[in-house]
């Protein structure tokens, strides 16, 4: 067997497993239907505890690489060259999303750390923000992506703007309107809204069970996917493994992009979140989004997005002259909120909180 652990990185040992497995089974080492290892040999091979083993499979089920057979054992269910999701097929689509009962962020903690930041900053919260966003916040946003998703950028790759609508129109100004577009249907109905009211050509492409249905993606003439492969609303569906490669793979022809909204992700149940679609690309034609409406204070009109290398000088060009949406308080207040793992700790307790609510 040629997996093996580092115990000097680091990296809890059954994430180190899956990361192994997993690429085995993208790159077809492990075939479609071909049966994992005994979860007992591999502990023994490796010297590690067979529930190790157990929480490395358990992750590989969650994003939809394998799946478990009563008394059979672990299968891959991961196809990456044969369609991906079974073209032309409707599967039922699960029942609508339902928000979960969260707790608020602790305004206690929020009011302490506005104050920390006045005292600190002082007549310093009165300058502008650099049109991208304050240099602190971006640096804060790709500090905590690249821990908590996975995603490694440089700050001058993250734009703030005042909430994921603001972000949607500003690509649109990016890309042009003469672009043709595609967006998931169901989808959050203020996403239609805004192409209308933008005048731009959009189609609209259902989903199935696990994404996109794959002869509609096919079959489409887009020039930009707009989708929240995590968790789409209202519908609650969210892409299995095929499908994400699946969209990753339609990116790659031509002059093709993914507008990847990462739409609460961060309230993911799973020991470990899914892998973002930006994490995954081997080419930039993905632009991540995210914002803290959900995690924070729907009143909080914060997002921010991730643009790929090769965009930043067309971005420079076409809305260089903007001056950001977002107060500069509000920015730096976040800014310290994501340094000291405030922000983090809240997340962490909400997720436990909803593990329980499942159990």
């Amino acid at each position: 067997m040629k997996y093996s652990i580092d115990r000097t990185g680091g990296q809890p040992a059954y994430l180190q497993l899956y990361s192994q497995i997993r690429q085995d089974v993208v790159q077809g080492i492990l075939s479609y239907g071909s049966k994992l290892p005994s979860k007992r040999t591999i502990a023994e091979e490796l010297s590690i505890s067979t529930v190790t083993v157990e929480h490395a499979y358990a992750l590989l089920c969650d994003e939809g690489y394998v799946e478990a057979r009563q008394r059979s054992g672990y299968f891959v269910i991961f196809r990456a060259s044969d369609g991906f999701a079974a073209v032309g097929e409707s599967p039922r689509l699960p029942q609508a999303h339902k928000a979960t009962d969260r707790p608020d962020f602790p305004f206690s903690l929020l009011t302490k750390t506005m104050r920390r930041v006045m005292n600190d900053y002082g007549e310093a919260l009165l300058n502008p923000s650099p049109g991208t966003g304050c240099g602190e916040l971006r640096d804060a946003i790709r500090q905590y992506l690249a821990r908590s998703r996975g995603i490694c950028v440089e700050a001058d790759q993250i734009i703030i703007g005042s909430g994921s609508e603001h972000l949607y129109t500003l690509l649109l100004t990016l890309f042009g309107r003469e672009r043709r577009y595609a967006i998931e249907t169901p989808s959050y109905h203020r996403i239609e809204q805004i192409y209308r009211a933008s005048n731009v050509s959009f189609t609209m492409l259902p989903l199935g069970s696990e994404g996109i249905e794959s002869q509609a993606l096919w079959s489409c003439d887009a020039d930009i996917l707009h989708i929240s492969p995590y968790r789409s609303f209202p519908s609650g569906v969210t892409a299995s493994a095929s499908k994400r490669h699946e969209y990753l793979a339609w990116a790659s022809k031509g002059d093709r992009y993914v507008l990847e909204d990462d739409f609460e992700s961060e309230f993911s149940v799973s020991k470990k979140p899914e892998d973002t679609l930006f994490s995954q690309a081997q080419t930039q034609r993905v632009i991540y989004m995210n914002s803290f409406s959900k995690t924070i204070s729907p009143s909080l009109r914060v997002g921010y997005m991730v643009l790929p290398k090769e965009l930043l000088p067309i971005y420079e060009a076409r809305l260089g002259f903007l001056s950001c949406t977002v107060p500069t308080f509000q920015q730096l207040v976040l800014a310290e909120l994501l340094r000291g793992g405030e922000f983090e700790r809240h997340i962490n307790r909400v997720r436990r909180k909803m593990r329980k609510q499942i159990l």
